[in-house]
């Protein structure tokens, strides 16, 4: 028995052994064919894709509509191949969903000669407009998140500028050190302050990105900062004063919720309750009425 589980540990170590030598020489290939210039199976994809979005007509798609622009920078896509990656999404997914909707019809529906264009156009408008619906509930999901971190990004604020920390440090120190805590606000300040150190103001670049994110809390809590910049004191009552209202907010939010919650449990409970009690009350009357009526 013994020697079994000796040859059992024996077999489970080599094969980690040989698993990590694996993932090495796939890594130091990896390497050499980047520096041979040839590049792997998804890198070649995300280069034409890449190649698709700066085309000049992905180019003059992301110039035309502005509010996806907001958009991609609500959900952190700032970067030029990742905008570049969104437009190549928005001009190849009309093209493919309207190839896919010709082959379908080809191959299922059969051709009418008056109404063969109504499929693909209808496949080409939503796989236009799937993106952007997409985009935009992902950045409204990413701005309620952002919400809810505020009301733990406050109070550890607070705690670092208790510690004697200014305004700059607490920021750093939270965007390093609050990343399982707050992580999108983490990403934020992080892009932040790697702007400031390339020289600009923290202040207007702290305007900027709550604007730029577009919520109340995130720029509440901004206004403070600035605040915090400019006198040096004096803040820590505002931000108290804020993390209060927002728990109010929170409260009401829920309070809310569950009125609503009470209020289609209801509505279930008459639409699957009252039935059994209807019958559980009445139905031993209508089986007596029914007796007397049949004698």
């Amino acid at each position: 028995m013994a020697l079994l589980i000796c040859a059992l540990c024996l077999l489970v170590v080599a094969l980690l052994l040989g698993l990590q030598a694996s993932r090495q020489l796939r890594a130091r290939y990896l390497v050499t064919r980047r520096l041979q210039g040839r590049l792997a199976r998804e890198e070649r994809l995300g280069d034409m894709l890449h190649w698709l979005g700066s085309s000049p007509l992905g180019q003059r798609l992301q110039t035309l509509d502005g509010e996806t622009q907001g958009l991609l920078e609500r959900i952190g896509w700032r970067r030029s191949r990742q905008r570049a990656l969104f437009a190549a999404v928005q001009l190849g997914l009309p093209l493919l969903a309207m190839g896919l909707a010709l082959l379908l019809q080809h191959a299922f529906i059969g051709v009418d000669a008056l109404h063969w264009l109504v499929l693909p156009v209808c496949a080409l408008v939503i796989g236009y407009l799937l993106p952007k619906r997409l985009l935009a509930l992902a950045a409204t999901r990413r701005q309620q998140r952002i919400a809810q971190e505020v009301s733990l990004m406050i109070p550890l604020l607070r705690i670092l500028f208790e510690t004697g920390l200014a305004v700059e440090q607490a920021l750093r120190v939270l965007s390093q050190e609050g990343r399982t805590l707050v992580p999108e606000i983490s990403e934020e300040l992080q892009q932040v302050l790697q702007r400031v150190d390339s020289g600009l103001s923290l202040g207007p670049e702290l305007e900027k990105t709550a604007r730029v994110l577009a919520v109340d809390e995130f720029v509440d809590t901004c206004v403070i900062l600035q605040q915090l910049l400019v006198q040096g004191s004096g803040g820590m009552k505002s931000l108290l004063a804020l993390k209060a209202l927002l728990d109010d907010r929170r409260l009401t939010h829920l309070q809310e919720r569950v009125s609503k919650m009470s209020a289609k449990m209801s509505a279930v409970m008459m639409v699957f309750l009252f039935p059994a009690l209807l019958i559980v009350l009445a139905g031993p009357g209508f089986s007596a009425l029914a007796r007397a009526l049949g004698v």
